[in-house]
């Protein structure tokens, strides 16, 4: 396991008490000692204890992953490539790589698992993406959760099923790997865009309809980036787009409704003291979009405020005419 925020602190329980030996890399000296004398994460899901017979925390990396069949990476998408660039190119050849991010590569505008795919040549076979709508802090409190693992490789995704399932975790596979991640990108940026709506005191009525549009939107992106057919109403889909938009655990709604509300992005980030993957996201997506030209409005608003500094206000106004 790479990384030690929430999400990744969820997976290690998970994992753990089901039965794995985690080999668990953190940045932070201070944290590895903490978890090693208290049992607990200083940082996120402080409630949650770990058997540390089975879970091994540690900030070296090489050492984590030497003897690991699975790789689960948890770390910001901002952080992946300072990560993995210390490890020699051949350092997973043989392993399975999972990515737990619903974000980019910003500096390459790229899916986690294509830069994994071609920083270390792995076949997309050895890859796969969580996803479906899993907020840490339910996992970690055990609420009823529902997982999907996209991989090429069927096979992949069911046994990576099975080291999730348990008593409130259900976990099924899924082959389309680059749909269920985009999808997973785009929500982000849904989520924020709606924050935004909430924080200039837009209701519920519209934020129902940003995301019924939001839904067409990724629809069209997805089918002119990786057309094939799919079901976006499953829960790996639709089911993340919503918890995002509407749960009070999102970090992205969050910060969009700090933004709404006045704050600078750089000070809404200071006070979060929490990564919103959906503003890198918004950047790279509108990236990839320059070449595709897809109608994408709602992107659109939410990229004009973030990085043009248009008036949300403004930028609402124009996106509530556009939306049906």
């Amino acid at each position: 396991m790479l990384g030690g925020g929430s999400w990744a602190t969820a997976l290690v329980k998970i994992l753990s008490e089901n039965g794995a030996r985690v080999d668990w890399w953190l940045r932070s000296k201070e944290d590895v000692q903490h978890l090693l004398r208290t049992r607990h994460n200083p940082r996120y899901l402080s409630a949650v204890q770990f058997d540390l017979n089975r879970v091994y925390p540690t900030t070296d990396l090489e050492d984590a992953i030497e003897e690991a069949d699975w790789l689960v990476l948890a770390v910001p998408a901002a952080f992946v490539q300072p990560v993995l660039d210390k490890l020699d190119r051949d350092a997973l050849k043989h392993k399975n790589v999972i990515s737990a991010i619903k974000g980019m590569i910003p500096s390459k505008n790229q899916l986690v698992t294509d830069y994994v795919a071609e920083r270390f040549r792995l076949p997309r076979t050895q890859l796969g993406v969580i996803a479906g709508p899993c907020h840490a802090e339910e996992v970690a409190l055990e609420k009823q959760s529902y997982l999907t693992i996209g991989s090429p490789d069927a096979g992949l995704a069911l046994a990576f099923c099975e080291l999730l399932r348990n008593r409130f975790v259900s976990a099924h596979p899924a082959t389309d790997l680059d749909g269920i991640e985009y999808c997973a990108v785009m929500k982000n940026i849904i989520a924020l865009t709606g924050g935004i709506a909430h924080g200039l005191g837009y209701g519920d009525n519209f934020l129902a309809v940003l995301v019924s549009n939001a839904v067409q939107e990724i629809r069209r992106f997805l089918q002119a980036i990786n057309p094939q057919p799919r079901d976006l109403s499953a829960s790996a889909y639709l089911g993340d787009l919503l918890v995002t938009a509407y749960s009070q655990f999102s970090r992205n709604r969050t910060f969009g409704s700090m933004v709404g509300r006045g704050y600078t992005v750089k000070s809404a980030q200071l006070e979060m003291n929490m990564i919103a993957e959906g503003y890198y996201a918004v950047k790279s997506i509108h990236e990839l979009n320059k070449k595709l030209k897809v109608n994408m409005p709602i992107t659109e608003a939410a990229y004009n405020i973030l990085y043009e500094r248009s008036s949300p206000a403004v930028e609402m106004d124009i996106l509530k005419e556009k939306l049906r």
